[in-house]
């Protein structure tokens, strides 16, 4: 019944680390894809993930082509601000790739705009908020998903 978290281009450690541990205690895989905004051995990503890094299944790529031509045929989904439909919609199956963007800008325009029927946001209910915390959105749509399945 796994899901898939994975990180594109990942900027904060503290962030990864607590996704890690998310991923870990939820029975996720967890997909980290290049470049990180950090050393991977940063003590920061490790304070964070605390000592069960060693426990996660965890996969690196060098790139996100990397990352679609090796997992492309999956079933996915893609998070953002800018999705017109609510996490609440997501059609969760077992093994799908929950796909979230860097910190300080989400996605890509190219994957936002080629996916614009599977772009799916966490509704927020202030103008005063652009965002979520990366760590807190992984958090609410792993376990709606975990809900669903």
């Amino acid at each position: 019944m796994p899901l898939n978290i994975v990180l594109i281009e990942p900027e904060i450690p503290n962030n990864t680390g607590n996704i890690g541990r998310l991923a870990l205690g939820s029975g996720c895989n967890l997909h980290l894809v290049k470049p990180f905004g950090f050393k991977i051995d940063d003590t920061r990503l490790k304070r964070a993930g605390l000592d069960y890094w060693q426990h996660l299944s965890v996969t690196y790529y060098e790139s996100v082509d990397e990352f679609f031509s090796k997992q492309g045929h999956n079933n996915m989904v893609f998070l953002s601000s800018h999705g017109t439909q609510n996490h609440w919609n997501i059609p969760f199956e077992d093994n799908l790739f929950l796909i979230f963007g860097k910190e300080s800008v989400g996605l890509p325009k190219s994957i936002t705009e080629t996916h614009t029927d599977k772009l799916f946001k966490i509704p927020l209910y202030s103008n005063h908020v652009r965002s979520l915390n990366l760590a807190n959105a992984v958090g609410i749509v792993v376990y709606e998903g975990l809900k669903h399945l």
